[in-house]
């Protein structure tokens, strides 16, 4: 997941900076990809836009649980600009730009348990029993 993140930052920016054909760099490698130093777990998104959906700022960086406490969108009345901000885990979770309170959210792939709490779940030799009765 990090590796993504790490990855889409890079290819960003070389899409957007290094590639003269800026809307197509198909040569991006995104399974060479080093891990963040700083051991940051999600993916935050950035996104500035007028009035009429025009993008003016796209952000995409690695980010702690602290950065990412603050999304969805915010519109500046003096400015006519609008800021949505999200963030996500997950492999190459943030490709989408977020543009509303629907897609400006936190999206986390996986439920954290409590040490006490137990989900019940099915083993394989139970599994493999009941492949075995069909069969027969």
């Amino acid at each position: 997941m990090l590796l993504l993140c790490h990855a889409l930052t890079v290819a960003v920016v070389q899409t957007f900076i290094f590639s003269e054909n800026r809307a197509f760099a198909k040569n991006i490698n995104f399974y060479n990809v080093q891990p963040p130093l700083d051991h940051t777990q999600y993916c935050l998104t950035v996104h500035h836009f007028t009035s009429h959906g025009r993008s003016t700022s796209i952000t995409k960086k690695c980010a702690s649980t602290s950065e990412c406490h603050f999304v969805g969108c915010h519109h500046s009345q003096d400015s006519e600009h609008t800021e949505c901000r999200s963030c996500c885990e997950g492999m190459i979770c943030n490709v989408e730009l977020p543009t509303n309170h629907t897609n400006a959210v936190f999206a986390v792939t996986h439920v954290q348990r409590t040490s006490g709490s137990r989900a019940p779940a099915l083993h394989l030799p139970v599994l493999a029993w009941a492949f075995m009765l069909l069969l027969m």
